[in-house]
């Protein structure tokens, strides 16, 4: 697939490349419901519905509130819930795949010792240990996704792969990060943050950094590249969006997609632009989901919540929430040039915006500047830079 797209810079914030940073979004309406928000322009679009449940065990689990099950969803493959703190999200869910010489996992986990105990109960239901696990193929670097990585293989001996776009951020993100939060408060003045949320907002991952033990990967994972996991046929396939270097795992032979936080059941991944991510990751969202919707599938294994079918038909779920989005935005510039703050108060989330963790608050600002920065890309948008930066329709300019 073509690179990421960029297009210009939003203040005065670095090129960092096509960066990412961005959890499954929880506070807008895709995430508090499994509906799209409606558009709020035209006529009401139908949208397709042959998306199913197939992890009956695991969406019982989530309607009680407990964790679900260790699974055997296929011969060799199994499913470990592993709990995340303080999240709505409750858990992700790792993969052991039996190999000819042990175990390979994709994804690990946060680097907690509740995390660290449920993955090693996790393979100790599966027959096996953590010191058998040989690969830890990491979908994205998050620290749901990735943090525990880095012990699995002191552990272990294991090689830890990840995408090379991801790769060039862990530095950058979790080991000197002063300068990704000082462009985070660059980009939050440029989009209208009031100066008495920002710092908070600037810096409310850094205490997500606990729940990562840096592990510089040993192996990069280039797209369409079949994975060295013996007895699978593993192909990645690259998926910018969520993160510049999300992966998601395909096996023709299997009929199953491993698409980490690329496509979940009922929610959409957050997609943001970040100081590490200001080119246009809405649009390659978009594009990535493209990439993945006719893959030949039973089954799709997503990161979080549960199992599930119709691969295609959620994908174009997902297109028609980002529609209704971009229609709701437009819609709220007919009243006049608004910041990106400004916007981001008026749309509608799942959850108060007010009052939210400062972290929501940032994911949400981050949202909308996505959303924004795409139409821009498209033409319907036109921005007066400054700080903050104003967005008004295009055409609603007088002339000069």
């Amino acid at each position: 697939m073509a690179a990421p797209r960029g297009v210009a810079q939003l203040g005065s914030a670095p090129a960092l490349g096509a960066g990412g940073r961005g959890f499954k979004s929880r506070l807008p309406d895709h995430v508090g419901s499994p509906e799209p928000a409606p558009a709020l322009a035209g006529t009401p679009r139908r949208l397709p519905c042959d998306v199913h449940v197939t992890g009956t065990l695991q969406r019982e689990a989530w309607d009680a509130r407990v964790l679900p099950p260790v699974e055997r969803v296929r011969p060799g493959l199994w499913s470990i819930p592993v709990p995340m703190p303080d999240s709505p999200l409750r858990y992700v869910l790792v993969y052991a795949l039996e190999l000819d010489d042990g175990l390979g996992l994709i994804d690990a986990g946060w680097d907690t010792p509740e995390a660290w105990q449920a993955l090693c109960d996790g393979l100790a239901v599966a027959g096996g240990d953590v010191t058998d696990v040989r690969a830890v193929v990491v979908t994205h670097i998050h620290p749901d996704h990735y943090g525990l990585a880095g012990r699995v293989r002191e552990a272990s001996g294991a090689w830890i792969g990840l995408h090379p776009a991801d790769a060039a951020l862990l530095v950058g993100r979790y080991v000197e990060a002063d300068q990704m939060v000082a462009s985070m408060t660059d980009l939050l003045e440029v989009s209208g943050v009031p100066s008495d949320l920002a710092p908070d907002m600037a810096g409310s991952s850094m205490q997500i950094r606990s729940f990562v033990r840096m592990a510089p990967p040993d192996r990069l994972i280039e797209h369409d590249e079949v994975l060295e996991l013996k007895g699978w046929d593993l192909r990645a396939v690259w998926t910018p969006g969520h993160s510049p270097g999300h992966l998601c795992f395909h096996s023709p032979s299997r009929r199953l997609v491993l698409s980490g936080d690329h496509v979940l059941p009922r929610i959409t991944p957050n997609i943001s632009v970040h100081s590490q991510q200001i080119v246009n990751p809405l649009a390659d969202y978009l594009e990535s989901l493209s990439t993945v919707e006719h893959l030949a599938c039973d089954e799709i294994l997503p990161g979080h919540e549960w199992r599930f079918a119709g691969l295609a038909d959620r994908v174009e779920q997902l297109r028609e929430h980002h529609r209704a989005r971009l229609d709701e935005i437009l819609a709220a510039l007919r009243t006049g040039p608004l910041t990106c703050w400004e916007l981001t108060t008026r749309l509608t989330w799942s959850r108060p915006l007010e009052g939210s963790t400062a972290w929501l608050q940032r994911a949400a600002s981050g949202e909308t500047l996505a959303h924004l920065v795409l139409l821009e890309s498209r033409g319907e948008v036109v921005r007066t830079p400054g700080r903050p930066a104003l967005f008004e329709l295009a055409g609603s300019r007088p002339l000069s």
